[in-house]
């Protein structure tokens, strides 16, 4: 399967909170899995998700983040399954495993260059709810990807600090107060970012170095 690859829009693959989909022309309009993906990272885009699932194979999923040594992430359902949910079939993941998946990506450890150009390029750029820039400086770019249901907030994404650009990932649940946990999110985020963006500054032996040093 390729990004290019056509998708004839079917409305049997509407489901709740598919924003763009929903507008769709049925067995007229034709978009490509890079525009599917596009949908699913910009807006959370559920029908586009489902469909990507359906073409990739959820096995295929499974099987690629074994293959990249992801041992507790697993896709277990589609979005909006809530039977699924309710049997315990959720899609489950660790921070841990979350930010080493970004690492891995932005390293070319699993795709090709162009293809990770592409990818964080489509995280950095998108418009969308972002918890982990709650705090950050505005002139700090930031490439990631937000999620949230009910009770639950969480933000994967690359915090580009000078000279130190970072993987970050930070899950809450049980959340009483959402806002609260945002705003939880941001300030970790912050917090991280302060010490990657020192250590961008820094010799091995803790001495803050002028711009430009040979060796830092």
């Amino acid at each position: 399967m390729k990004l290019d690859d056509i998708y004839t829009f079917d409305p049997k693959d509407l489901v709740e909170d598919s924003q763009i989909m929903a507008g769709l022309t049925p067995a007229v309009t034709r978009v490509t899995n890079r525009d599917l993906a596009q949908f699913m990272v910009a807006v959370s885009d559920n029908a586009a998700t489902n469909v990507l699932i359906d073409r990739v194979g959820m096995q295929n999923a499974n099987a690629t983040l074994r293959s990249l040594g992801l041992t507790k992430t697993m896709l277990r359902r589609k979005m909006i399954d809530i039977a699924a949910a309710r049997r315990g079939d959720e899609n489950v993941a660790t921070s841990q495993e979350m930010t080493r998946l970004l690492e891995i990506i932005y390293k070319g450890k699993a795709l090709n260059k162009e293809v990770t150009d592409q990818f964080i390029k489509q995280l950095k750029t998108l418009k969308k709810d972002s918890y982990l820039s709650y705090e950050l400086p505005a002139d700090v770019e930031l490439a990631d990807k937000p999620g949230s249901l009910d009770g639950i907030r969480n933000d994967s994404g690359i915090i580009f600090a000078p000279n130190r650009p970072f993987a970050i990932t930070v899950m809450t649940a049980y959340d009483r107060d959402e806002k609260a946990a945002e705003r939880a999110i941001g300030q970790v985020a912050l917090e991280a970012f302060h010490y990657f963006e020192m250590r961008g500054k820094i010799s091995e032996y803790g001495r803050i170095l002028p711009p430009g040093t040979p060796g830092k």
